[in-house]
């Protein structure tokens, strides 16, 4: 067994693992991660993180601000690989984390993590740039398969990476998803994974993501009271800010990734709810603090010259995330 104290400080100093124990290591964390239930029960003080998508030394800024595990208690939103330079350091310094503290991190799957996403928007290319053989993505990729796929964090904030779906009216509904599999093209999975809310228009409608649905301040409220819940809490999307909050709050996204795909000089942030989650007169959780964090600085971070950042011709920012 490997010393997973000595792999966390290795990556910090900005060491990439080699690929017998990063295999080790997804092989390990996969054991952890197929125990946990398809709506993970997390316990407030937390603090919730958005897309990252390889920014690994950004992340570390986010750790820097919002403190390290296991101090801070995470949960994540998903959507940790593609488009950033550090994509591999990045998923060995969470899944190492998940090994050393598994009740102090909460990692949900994002619609990154996935096989046939990953394989177009830099991260198999990646992972083919630094080990030479694609061994470590097929790894990777089957733990990512046993990533959970949403929270509910303190009985009160519903959590997920993407949105709402017509066949889940119920967040009971979650459990009977079969999530340890590719992502597929359309479902309630999904639609979890991909779907967007809508300030324009009620219901579900047509996503132009091509997958997903977009979604009404209508379908919040009704999925909010049947599960006796306060708000949707996701990412999926870019915020120029860090954050949003849509429906007078009652749905808030965050993005965790500052200066995304380093050119779109965004800021980034995480949302830290704390232990007494006070109610409002609507009866939803005040104050929510939203800690907005910029890039790291030039004089601590690498850039490498060999590995692109991969866009797609109509990308304006969040047109994949």
């Amino acid at each position: 067994m490997l010393d997973i104290d000595v792999l966390i400080e290795r990556l910090k100093n900005g060491e990439m693992l080699e690929a017998e124990e990063l295999i080790w290591l997804c092989s390990t964390v996969k054991d952890i991660l197929v125990e946990e239930s398809n709506v993970k029960k997390v316990e407030s003080p937390v603090t919730i993180v958005g897309d990252v998508h390889g920014q690994f030394y950004d992340l570390l800024e986010l750790f820097r601000v919002g403190g390290w595990p296991p101090d801070t208690n995470y949960l994540f939103l998903g959507d940790y690989v593609d488009r950033g330079y550090y994509c591999v350091e990045t998923i060995s310094l969470l899944f190492c984390y998940k090994v050393r503290y598994p009740a102090r991190l909460t990692l949900l799957r994002g619609n990154h993590e996935t096989r046939s996403t990953s394989v177009v928007y830099g991260f198999y290319h990646e992972c083919l740039l630094k080990y030479n053989n694609p061994e470590v993505w097929v790894k990777i990729m089957d733990a990512f398969d046993c990533l959970t796929i949403s929270a509910v964090v303190s009985r009160t904030i519903f959590a997920v990476h993407g949105g709402l779906s017509p066949a889940i009216q119920d967040v009971s509904h979650i459990k009977s998803i079969n999530r340890f599999r590719e992502i597929p093209k359309d479902g309630p999975f999904s639609d979890l994974m991909w779907s967007d809310p809508d300030q324009q228009y009620d219901g579900f409608t047509t996503s132009a993501r091509g997958a997903g649905y977009q979604f009404g301040e209508d379908i919040v409220d009704v999925f909010l009271h049947r599960n006796n819940l306060s708000s949707v809490v996701r990412a999926h999307q870019l915020c120029s800010g860090g954050y949003q909050l849509l429906f007078d709050g009652k749905c808030a996204t965050v993005w965790s990734a500052p200066n995304y795909c380093y050119r779109c000089k965004n800021e980034a942030a995480i949302l830290e709810v704390d232990s007494d989650l006070l109610l409002s007169a609507q009866g939803r959780p005040q104050p929510r603090h939203f800690n907005v964090f910029a890039e790291a600085p030039e004089h601590v971070r690498k850039r490498p010259k060999n590995i692109p950042v991969v866009l797609d011709e109509s990308d304006n920012g969040d047109s994949e995330e």
